[in-house]
């Protein structure tokens, strides 16, 4: 039973972070008659979507209306400065989602899935830095590693020039500034997270309820600041159709359901994951998108992030029998 439970964990992790990625992609590239939907509008959907998912989590749990009543009362209304503490991580939060429809307009989805790794190395920095948590050898070999695949990725090629020619996602650089942008937002925001849940004793969809509402908040003010006069013009859900409320529901229930299976997933399973999504990305975007095509530097690139990626969940020491200090 626990073998099934690792292999549908993995098969949900691939699924998760290579259709998000793929259907975002597609969705920001496809031509369509009329104006296309607003990303600053779809993160907010998105929160609306989380928070009630959680809503119905906590009810579940709750067996009662009174219940989540008083649960939400106690654990929310009753503890304003521990719901505040989530406004932080919930703006960065927010910020990320953004970034992420910015770097999918204007890089192709392989190329965003292998170089978006680098949250690893900047989880690993906010980790020493805000956790004091220590790293071993192997996972700063690995952050090496990682950095120097990337690079190889990034590396510009004539292939590459022809498709930001003859495709209208956009400027590569605008992409590649928002990954890393979004690299760092995701390794900061995540320790931050990670810091309150130690600290703290309240459910993970609990939490999830406050990331919402403040994700909704600062949402709202991103589409009255950047989108208020096409908003106003043509509706908040203009552009929308089933490809966009797929994207919308992907990005909203994403991260609760790897929150539901991570317990079952180690880390080499999380690296099995990775590896098979940045494979099935390239895959995809070569034979179905048609927006990329992949050179001996891009393989290259992509086999050291994927080696780091298992080697920064590598431990060297056999069970039972440990190493000396």
């Amino acid at each position: 039973m626990s073998a099934n439970l690792k292999y549908l964990s993995l098969g949900i992790l691939v699924f998760q972070t290579t259709s998000l990625v793929l259907t975002m992609r597609y969705s920001r590239t496809l031509k369509e008659e009329g104006p296309r939907y607003l990303s600053s509008t779809a993160v907010v959907v998105a929160e609306l979507l989380k928070i009630m998912a959680c809503l119905l989590l906590v009810y579940k749990d709750s067996s009662s209306l009174r219940g989540l009543n008083r649960v939400l009362h106690d654990e929310i209304l009753n503890k304003p400065m521990e719901t505040l503490k989530l406004a932080i991580p919930s703006g960065i939060y927010t910020l990320q989602n953004n970034l992420l429809y910015v770097a999918l307009s204007n890089l192709d989805a392989a190329t965003y899935q292998v170089t978006y790794q680098l949250k690893i190395l900047t989880t690993a920095l906010f980790s020493v830095s805000m956790l004091s948590k220590k790293l071993g050898v192997y996972q700063w070999l690995s952050l090496v590693i990682l950095m120097t695949g990337v690079a190889f990725v990034q590396w510009p090629s004539d292939s590459q020039e022809l498709n930001s020619k003859e495709l209208s996602a956009g400027s590569q650089f605008v992409g590649l500034m928002a990954v890393l942008t979004a690299c760092f937002s995701s390794g900061f925001a995540g320790v931050y997270f990670e810091k309150i849940l130690k600290e703290t004793k309240q459910s993970v969809w609990i939490r999830n309820i406050q990331l919402g509402f403040f994700g909704s908040i600062f949402g709202l003010m991103g589409v009255y600041v950047y989108d208020g006069e096409l908003v106003s013009k043509n509706g908040f859900f203009q552009g929308y159709n089933q490809l966009t409320w797929i994207v919308v529901v992907l990005q909203a229930l994403g991260g609760l359901v790897i929150a539901a299976v991570i317990k079952y997933a180690d880390n080499i399973l999380k690296g099995f994951a990775t590896s098979l999504s940045i494979i099935l990305s390239t895959l995809i975007s070569y034979f179905w998108l048609q927006d990329f095509v992949p050179t001996s530097v891009f393989f290259l690139g992509a086999i050291l992030v994927i080696t780091a990626t298992f080697l920064y969940g590598y431990d060297p020491r056999p069970a039972g029998n440990p190493t000396k200090a």
